[in-house]
């Protein structure tokens, strides 16, 4: 039996079982029912989730608002898509590993599924050092393994690379009879904006969208536009963000709609949105089950930004969580 190690635990998130217990519990127990965005947590029939993969400290506030919304009520196997950030991957990867290990206990790799989609010959597999390196996956695991407590359930990890439109849609087909299955949930892990020099991100809007003015990237190099005193920067990063976020909301855009427009949207802002392939491939599952009569519907319940960036000197990345019903 082949186990990946929780490589990220003690340094992204804490290795001790009872402390992040703790912390988990704490960060589901504050979600509350929003009246004003119709979110009563557990929403019965939950398909998907998207949530971000930041260090705890950063994102498992936010991420809490997804794992949250999940009626674990019959589930046994969780998908989890994660982008690569270490490897180059013009496809998806599935994993050598029997079972992934977490702080607070294992999950078991479902080794029948995995290799139904190997025999399909368009996944690769990934080597155990690539597996170990990538966050992506692994920060999911620990919720993943807490909000299924007690439960049997088994994952199937699959690591996206940087396909285009065309293998998304591609490899949604291909996922989207897992999807349909009434046992079955994914979790897609993404964060959103990632700002600022280190990053090579400075992508700025001088007043909030819709707007004649086109948007600027900032530069240390060029003076700061007096803008930013009425239309700061974290706000312009939210509005870009939100951008992405309707665009992805269903309805009252399709899958199918919804896919093309974000991927238009990509192209013009360049967001650094870096689960931008995991989300494409929900969509293309999404827009399969669509033409056989499924009306999937996709809300966002939670917006946090790491900090606010006031100057160009400053940096964030941005944190969302959404949930997907049919």
């Amino acid at each position: 039996m082949s186990s990946r190690q929780a490589s990220h635990a003690d340094s992204w998130y804490t290795g001790n079982a009872g402390r992040l217990d703790r912390e988990l519990s704490d960060w589901l127990e504050a979600v509350k029912p929003d009246t004003e965005i119709d979110y009563a947590p557990p929403v019965p029939g939950t398909k998907a989730i998207i949530a971000p993969h930041a260090g705890y400290s950063y994102s498992g506030p936010a991420a809490a608002w997804a794992y949250k919304s999940i009626d674990t009520t019959g589930i046994k196997l969780v998908f989890v898509l994660g982008p690569s950030h270490h490897v180059y991957l013009d496809g998806c990867a599935l994993t050598k590993c029997t079972q992934y290990e977490t702080p607070l206990g294992v999950l078991p790799i479902d080794i029948e599924t995995t290799r139904e989609l190997m025999k399909t010959g368009q996944f690769s597999e990934m080597d155990l050092q690539t597996d170990e390196d990538e966050h992506s996956i692994e920060m999911h695991l620990p919720y993943v393994r807490k909000v299924f407590e007690g439960k049997d359930i088994s994952v199937i990890p699959i690591l996206v690379g940087a396909i285009n439109y065309d293998k998304e849609v591609e490899y949604g087909k291909l996922l989207a009879p897992y999807l349909a299955r009434d046992d079955t949930i994914f979790v897609v892990s993404s964060d959103f904006c990632h700002w600022g020099l280190r990053f090579q991100y400075t992508f700025y809007y001088p007043n909030p969208p819709p707007s004649s003015t086109p948007p600027i990237r900032l530069s240390r190099a060029e003076p700061s536009p007096a803008s930013l005193k009425g239309h700061p920067i974290h706000a312009s990063i939210s509005a870009l963000d939100h951008e992405a976020m309707e665009l992805l909301t269903l309805p009252p855009f399709t899958a199918s709609q919804a896919h093309h427009e974000f991927a238009d949207y990509l192209a013009r802002t360049k967001n650094t949105i870096c689960g931008r392939h995991p989300i494409g491939v929900l969509l293309g599952a999404l827009a399969t089950l669509e033409q056989r009569g499924k009306a999937p519907k996709l809300k966002w319940v939670r917006y946090e930004q790491s900090s606010p960036c006031v100057t160009v000197k400053d940096s964030s990345v941005s944190y969302a969580s959404a949930f997907v019903t049919f």
